[in-house]
C-alpha cells in the first residue's frame, strides 16, 4: 500500500510539472491570444505568483510538518529575499523613473543627491543574488541560535517568531530606514538586461519559478528520506527522546530552520519581479498565519501537499477577493476551522479518509444480528440443604 502511494505521488509530480514547465509555457507562447487554448501572460504571472507560494508552504512544511516547529514569521525570510533583489531591480531603473535621477525616486523625495553607501553594490547581479540568500540565512542563524541555545519549543517559540517578523515589519515601514518605506520598491523595469514588461521575460521567470520548486521538492524529499530526516520526525514526536539518545537536538533544529528560510528567501527573489511590488506588508504576522494555513490544508508532512494547499488558498483568495472582498477572511477562518476538525490530513489524506470511512460503514458484516440465536444461560445446580439431624450435631 506504501509502494502504491509512493508510485502515485512519483507519477502525479511528473505530470504536473510536465504541465507546468512544457505544456503552459508553451500553450501561451505559441497559441493565438483568440485560442480557447490560449493561456494568458496574466495568468502565467498569476501562475508563478501561486508557486512562489508553494515554496514557501514547502519551507513551512519542512519546519512544522517534518520537525515539529511551528513557525509564524516565515514570511519574514520571503521578504527579505524579495527585498534583496528588488534592490537590484531598483539600480536596474536607473534616471527613467519620474524624477530622472540616477537614484531610486523615493530617495529623491526623502532629500537624498547620493546613493547611500550600502545600495551601491546592488548595481551587481551576483552580489543581489548572493545576498537573496545569505540575509535571509543569517538572520534565522542568529535568531535560531539564540532560541534553541535556550531550548525554547512549542507556542513559546511560535509566539517569539511571530514577534520577530512583526518587529521587522515595523522596521521596514520606517522612512529613515532608506527601504522604501510603507510604498516599498515598485516600477521594476530591467532584470540582468531583460524587459520586465515583455511576455518573454514574465515567461522566463514562471519557467525558473517551476525549476525552482521541483529543485525545492527534491531537496526536501531527499533530506527526509535520509538518517537526518528520521530524526527530524523523531524530534517532532518526542525530543526529549532524541535528547536522551545521544543527539544535539537544536543542531538539527538550527539547520531545519536556517535552510527554510534560505528557500523563502529565494521564492521571495522569484515573486518581486513577477508580482512588480514588495513592501512591508509582506513580511506582517498575518502573512505567515496565511502560510500555516496553506500547508494544513493541503496536509502538512507531505511535501505535496502544501504546495496543493498553497494553490487552492490563493485562488480560492483571488476569487473571494473579487466577489466578496468584505468575507475573505472569515471565509479563511471557516477554511482552517473545517480542516482542523474533518480533514485532519488536509487534501492529500483525503481519499485515505474517505476509504477509511467507506470500509468503516459500508463494509458487510459478517454475522448478521438476526441470524445469531439466543445462548441459553448454563443451568447453576443448587446445592442440597443440610438436614435437622446434621445441623444439631454440628
Amino acid at each position: 500500500m506504501q509502494r502504491k502511494a509512493v508510485n502515485f505521488e512519483l507519477w502525479g509530480v511528473v505530470i504536473a510539472t510536465f504541465i507546468l514547465l512544457v505544456v503552459l509555457p508553451g500553450l501561451n507562447a505559441f497559441t493565438p491570444e483568440g485560442s480557447v487554448l490560449h493561456v494568458s501572460n496574466f495568468a502565467i504571472n498569476l501562475y508563478g505568483k501561486y508557486l512562489c507560494y508553494g515554496i514557501v508552504a514547502i519551507s513551512v512544511d519542512l519546519l512544522w510538518g517534518y520537525t515539529g516547529l511551528l513557525c509564524l514569521g516565515q514570511c519574514l525570510f520571503f521578504a527579505l529575499g524579495g527585498y534583496m533583489m528588488g534592490m537590484y531591480l531598483m539600480r536596474m531603473i536607473g534616471d527613467l523613473g519620474q524624477y530622472h535621477q540616477p537614484i531610486p525616486d523615493f530617495l529623491v523625495f526623502l532629500g537624498w543627491s547620493k546613493l547611500p553607501w550600502f545600495w551601491r553594490p546592488f548595481s551587481n547581479f551576483p552580489f543581489a543574488a548572493m545576498m537573496v540568500t545569505l540575509l535571509p540565512g543569517v538572520v534565522a542563524l542568529v535568531f535560531g541560535f539564540l532560541a534553541f541555545r535556550s531550548r525554547i519549543r512549542g507556542v513559546y517559540f511560535s509566539i517569539l517568531t511571530q514577534a520577530l517578523t512583526y518587529a521587522g515589519s515595523l522596521l521596514f515601514f520606517r522612512n529613515d530606514l532608506l527601504m522604501g518605506g510603507n510604498n516599498g520598491f515598485t516600477d521594476f523595469k530591467f532584470l540582468c538586461g531583460f524587459d520586465l514588461r515583455q511576455p518573454a521575460t514574465q515567461r522566463g521567470l514562471y519557467i525558473c519559478t517551476v525549476l525552482l520548486l521541483l529543485g525545492t521538492y527534491l531537496l526536501c524529499k531527499w533530506l527526509t528520506a535520509t538518517k537526518f530526516g528520521k530524526v527530524q520526525r523523531a524530534i517532532r514526536d518526542s525530543e526529549n527522546r532524541v535528547l536522551f539518545s545521544g543527539y544535539a537536538t537544536a543542531h538539527f533544529k538550527l539547520f531545519v530552520f536556517v535552510l527554510a528560510a534560505i528557500i523563502a528567501g529565494l521564492a521571495g527573489a522569484l515573486y518581486v519581479p513577477q508580482v512588480g511590488i514588495i513592501n512591508p506588508s509582506e513580511m506582517t504576522p498575518d502573512k505567515s498565519l496565511e502560510a500555516v494555513v496553506w500547508v494544513a490544508v493541503g496536509g502538512r508532512g507531505t511535501l505535496v501537499g502544501p504546495v496543493i494547499g498553497a494553490v487552492a488558498v490563493n485562488a480560492m483568495k483571488s476569487w473571494a477577493t473579487r466577489a466578496y472582498p468584505d468575507l475573505w477572511l472569515l471565509f479563511l477562518g471557516m477554511t482552517f476551522i473545517l480542516v482542523t476538525l474533518f480533514m485532519p490530513k488536509g487534501i492529500v489524506g483525503l481519499p485515505k479518509q474517505i476509504m477509511a470511512l467507506k470500509k468503516k460503514f459500508l463494509s458487510p458484516k459478517a454475522v448478521s444480528s438476526e441470524n445469531v440465536e439466543p445462548v441459553p444461560a448454563p443451568e447453576i445446580e443448587k446445592m442440597p440443604e443440610p438436614s435437622n439431624d446434621t445441623a444439631a450435631k454440628t
